[in-house]
C-alpha cells in the first residue's frame, strides 16, 4: 500500500508542477487573448500526455520490499550450494549501490541478474576478490542488450569484425562507409542489432573489451560470410558502378582482463 501511495505521489507531483507552470502564464490583453487560449490548449494537451508518459515510468521503480524480496532469493539461490561458513558479510561499497541501482533497473531481468551475482560474489569468501567496487557503475552504463552481449562474450569472445571503407576512381585516399560489421548482435539475441558496432564502442570505452589493433582471426571463411551480407553487397554494387571499390579492414573482438574479471563477479556466480 505505501509503495501504491508512492507511486500515486509521485505522478500527482508531477501533475502538480506542469500544472504551476501552465497557471503561471501570465494573462494577456484582450489583443492576444485568442492566441493565449491556444497555447493554454495546447499547454493542456502536453500536460495531460506527459502525465499519460510518466505513470507508467513510476510503477517500474522498484520499493524497498521488492528490492529484498528479489535480492534474498536470488543471492540464496547463487549460495545455496556453499557451506556457510563460506558466506561472509558483503562489502557495503557494493552493496549499497547496488541495491539502490536496483530501484530504477529491477524491471530489467538482464541487468538485474547482473547486480544479484555482484552481490553474491562479494558474499562468496572464495570470490570476494573478484568482486570490484567499480561493476556497480559499469552496471549502471550498461544497456540491456549490452548485458547479453557480455554473457555472449564470456562463452565466447573472439568474433570477426570489418571495416569497410570505399576509393573512388579519380579522388585520393579512402573513405569510411561502416564499421565493425558483424553478426555478433544476431548471434547473441539481442534486440537492437543494428546498434551492435555502438555497443562494442561501449564495453570497449568501459574496459570490458577491446579490438586488438594490426590483428585479426585466422579463420577467413568468418570475414566471407560478413562480406555476403545484403548491405555490403548493395554498397558493392553500386560503387562498383561508380567505377570505385570497397576495402575491407578485418578485425576481431577480444575480452580484457578486467572484463574477464568482470563476468567471474557478475556473469558466473
Amino acid at each position: 500500500m505505501e509503495e501504491e501511495n508512492s507511486k500515486d505521489n509521485n505522478v500527482k507531483s508531477t501533475i502538480e508542477a506542469i500544472t504551476g507552470l501552465v497557471k503561471a502564464i501570465p494573462v494577456y490583453n484582450d489583443a492576444v487573448q485568442p492566441a493565449a487560449k491556444e497555447i493554454g490548449k495546447s499547454l493542456a494537451t502536453v500536460t495531460k500526455t506527459i502525465s499519460i508518459a510518466l505513470a507508467p515510468v513510476s510503477a517500474l521503480v522498484w520499493g524497498f520490499e521488492k528490492i529484498q524480496d528479489y535480492v534474498l532469493n536470488r543471492v540464496s539461490e547463487k549460495l545455496k550450494d556453499r557451506p556457510k561458513e563460506k558466506i561472509v558479510t558483503p562489502d557495503p561499497a557494493i552493496v549499497g549501490p547496488s541495491l539502490e541501482a536496483l530501484r530504477y533497473t529491477g524491471n530489467d531481468v538482464n541487468l538485474r541478474e547482473l547486480y544479484a551475482s555482484l552481490i553474491a560474489t562479494s558474499m562468496d569468501a572464495d570470490k570476494v576478490h573478484n568482486a570490484h567496487p567499480g561493476f556497480v557503475e559499469i552496471i549502471k552504463n550498461l544497456s540491456s542488450d549490452e548485458a547479453l552481449l557480455m554473457r555472449f562474450f564470456h562463452r565466447s569472445d573472439r568474433h570477426a569484425l570489418l571495416d569497410v571503407k570505399m576509393t573512388k576512381k579519380q579522388a585520393k585516399g579512402e573513405f569510411d562507409l561502416m564499421r565493425n560489421v558483424s553478426l555478433i548482435g544476431q548471434r547473441a539475441g539481442i534486440k537492437n542489432t543494428n546498434l551492435t558496432s555502438n555497443y562494442i564502442d561501449n564495453l570497449c570505452r568501459l574496459g570490458l573489451m577491446e579490438i586488438p589493433s594490426g590483428r585479426y582471426l585466422m579463420d577467413e571463411t568468418m570475414y566471407e560470410e560478413l562480406k555476403e551480407l545484403e548491405n555490403i553487397k548493395a554498397n558493392k554494387e553500386i560503387i562498383e558502378k561508380a567505377e570505385g571499390q570497397l576495402i575491407f579492414n578485418k578485425k576481431h573482438t577480444a575480452i580484457t582482463d578486467f572484463g574477464k574479471q568482470f563476468c567471474r563477479a557478475c556473469i558466473t556466480p
